[in-house]
């Protein structure tokens, strides 16, 4: 749960600077940026896209837009325009959902989630996010050409695909037999990239390791090593660490995501970034949510990753988790 909570953490941390490639517009915008509270979003959004973004659904009964989509289209929209601090995106909205389902279920059936699934994205005011990733706009897609859900996903390659891996774990449990089978089934369910799943094998090993023993700050590193090595490198993080130590000021780690790796969405880049912030900053879960938010780009999917591995063995800090909005969610159990 601790490292679910880290992965819940680091997204709302990050919500209000979500996909900022101009890092001095960062923090321009959002001075208050700290790793002891959450702020909200704030209009204009100095890198939206939003402006260049469509999409027509298939039939009114598929619009998962619903009232978001006349934000659609313009300038300078906030992605989470709607979301109040501590509150999470659409992701990580889902992951709770799920991790609800299992915890009422004690067992994953993915028909059983997908039905949940298209419910919950069909469902007037079940979520406030003006976003909504390409992959499940691809899956409402083939969903309203006819396909049956089980046949909806697509071949995306975006390390949002890893949100589900930390509500897995947490709701089934580190010993669970068949966790690694079921994480790669319930990720392609939407993610059908193999680098995407390799990924999510990779990070779900290094959670089992992380959350089944007595772990100590420090063993973060040499299970990302270890678990991670077909992504990173002893030398290669090492290298990475001494280029963020003659880094920038306001957020040394820039000179790594951002300038040596694309602090973009595409897991090849975006993976070994996640994994390279939670290896420096190992011990340290407030220090590491804060610089994963601060480099901007895809920093909430990113965060997956980052508060996932280091809120396993470091405690998160009580402003982060009190003000968490997912936590009542959590607590109440029921999907």
């Amino acid at each position: 749960m601790a490292a679910f909570i880290g992965a819940l953490a680091a997204d709302a941390l990050a919500m209000p600077v979500h996909w900022y490639y101009d890092t001095a517009a960062l923090d321009r915008d959002y001075p208050d940026l700290t790793a002891d509270r959450f702020v909200v979003p704030r209009n204009p959004h100095a890198d939206s896209i939003l402006w260049r973004s469509q999409w027509t659904p298939p039939g009114p009964e598929f619009d998962i837009l619903r009232e978001q989509a006349v934000f659609w289209g313009r300038r300078g929209v906030h992605y989470h325009q709607f979301l109040e601090a501590g509150e999470n995106t659409l992701n990580f909205r889902l992951a709770v959902e799920l991790h609800r389902l299992l915890a009422r279920d004690r067992d994953h059936d993915p028909e059983r989630w997908l039905d949940h699934y298209v419910a919950f994205m069909l469902e007037p005011g079940r979520h406030r996010d003006t976003y909504v990733e390409e992959y499940h706009r691809h899956f409402f897609t083939n969903l309203g050409a006819g396909r049956k859900p089980i046949n909806s996903g697509v071949r995306d390659v975006h390390i949002g695909g890893l949100v589900p891996v930390a509500a897995l774990v947490a709701a089934l449990g580190p010993r669970h037999p068949d966790l690694r089978r079921i994480v790669r089934v319930h990720v392609g369910l939407t993610h059908k990239d193999d680098e995407v799943l390799a990924a999510a094998d990779a990070f779900v090993r290094m959670l089992v390791r992380l959350t089944r023993e007595d772990r100590r700050p420090e063993d973060v590193r040499a299970v990302i090593l270890e678990e991670g090595r077909d992504w990173i490198s002893e030398a290669k993080v090492r290298a990475w660490g001494r280029a963020a130590d003659a880094g920038p000021a306001a957020c040394p780690d820039r000179a790594v995501v951002g300038t040596i790796l694309s602090p973009a969405c595409y897991i090849p880049d975006a993976f070994p970034a996640a994994l390279y912030l939670a290896w420096r900053h190992a011990g340290d879960v407030a220090a590491g949510v804060l610089a994963n938010a601060r480099c901007g780009g895809d920093n909430c999917h990113r965060g997956a990753v980052v508060g996932a591995l280091l809120g396993a063995t470091s405690p998160m800090p009580p402003p982060l988790s009190a003000g968490l909005r997912a936590m009542h969610l959590i607590a109440r159990g029921e999907a």
